[in-house]
């Protein structure tokens, strides 16, 4: 059974950082690709980045415009935990943050989500 447990969210005011966690149990994160989905009220769900085992075996990462340059996807193999660096944090970015595996068979399994909420 999969589980995908996220946290780390909180409010923060404009131009602050958080760091969430993605606490992965029953996939290797080192074996697919992880990604962090965020949904703002009112909106869909939508990719904000991703992160794999590139060509030459380094981590290989992707990001949606709206933040690149401002956010950093990582994870720790050893852990088996995804993270998301999230700095100049904009009103925009206030959404529940969830993560999940972008391949192989366990793509249908969802967190429950951090809500994350920028506001001063």
């Amino acid at each position: 059974q999969v589980q995908l447990v996220e946290s780390g969210g909180g409010l923060v005011q404009p131009g602050g950082s958080l760091r969430l966690s993605c606490t992965v149990r029953g996939i290797m994160i080192s074996l697919y690709t992880m990604a962090w989905y965020r949904q703002a009220p009112g909106r869909q769900r939508g990719l904000v980045a991703t992160i794999t085992t590139g060509d030459s075996r380094d981590d290989s990462r992707n990001y949606v415009d709206s933040v690149k340059g401002r956010f950093i996807i990582s994870r720790d193999i050893a852990k088996n935990m995804v993270y998301l660096q999230m700095n100049s944090l904009k009103p925009e970015d206030t959404a529940v943050y969830y993560c999940k595996s972008d391949s192989g068979w366990a793509t249908r399994y969802w967190g429950e989500g951090t809500q994350v909420t920028v506001s001063s």
